[in-house]
């Protein structure tokens, strides 16, 4: 249980921030659209600031470009859309306002799972019962999700289950797989995964101001790819 709380928590708050964001009176057009705008620049800062940590730029568009394919190859933006479908049939054949549910969240999910802050939280949370960067998470999710949902509607709020199985996932299985990696090795391969992560969260802001809409989701397979390769270029030095 140790290990999940701060994941656990996190999750709470999103629901917290969606139900607040649902209860404020409805935003004017120009407000909504300045929200929006202040939203997308604060999370192309975050991203770019995650980017630009990694030690090795190579890896990076390595890994972007095979994780792209990957993700093409499996589809994962038809998935993630057939499941924001799927959560709008269940409202709407429960009564309720069915409306932008996909869009809210996928927008969502992408965002609160996508980034440094899930994965090393996750991990310091599980091996050192330090929940501190998840409780920081925390804060700043519920306050995003309130806005997103006042933006985009109650889809956000169905985000805080797929944070709970990412989020929880990680924390449960990082105890076995750091078992078999040296300090150093787990320095390299979150601080790669980071800049990955920063990259799609960048994307996320240009999606969100409406500048370019990018396939984040078919791009997701590049954390996992970036993780492996990471970790040999750590064992070996393949790519300095």
């Amino acid at each position: 249980m140790s290990a999940l709380q701060g994941t656990i928590i996190n999750a709470v708050a999103v629901v917290v921030g969606s139900l607040a964001g649902l209860v404020l009176p409805r935003m004017p057009e120009r407000m909504r659209e300045v929200v929006m705008q202040g939203l997308g620049l604060a999370i192309l800062f975050v991203g770019l600031s995650m980017g630009l940590k990694t030690q090795n730029f190579i890896l990076v568009i390595i890994s972007l470009a095979l994780g792209g394919v990957a993700g093409s190859l499996l589809r994962l933006d038809e998935l993630l859309d057939w499941a924001g479908r799927r959560l709008e049939a269940a409202v709407k054949k429960a009564g309720g306002e069915s409306g932008g549910i996909a869009e809210g969240f996928v927008s969502a999910t992408l965002l609160f799972c996508v980034g440094a802050m899930a994965v090393i939280g996750a991990i310091e949370g599980a091996l050192r019962g330090d929940h501190t960067i998840l409780y920081t998470k925390s804060l700043l999710d519920g306050i995003s999700s309130m806005l997103l949902t006042a933006a985009l509607g109650i889809g956000v709020i169905f985000s805080a289950a797929a944070l709970l199985i990412y989020q929880g996932s990680i924390a449960l299985s990082a105890k076995y797989i750091t078992s078999f990696l040296s300090a150093a090795e787990l320095d390299m391969v979150v601080t790669e995964v980071s800049a990955v992560g920063g990259v799609l969260v960048a994307a996320i802001g240009l999606g969100v101001l409406n500048v370019r809409k990018v396939n984040v989701v078919n791009l997701l397979p590049s954390i996992f790819v970036i993780a492996g390769l990471a970790l040999i270029n750590s064992k070996w030095g393949l790519l300095g």
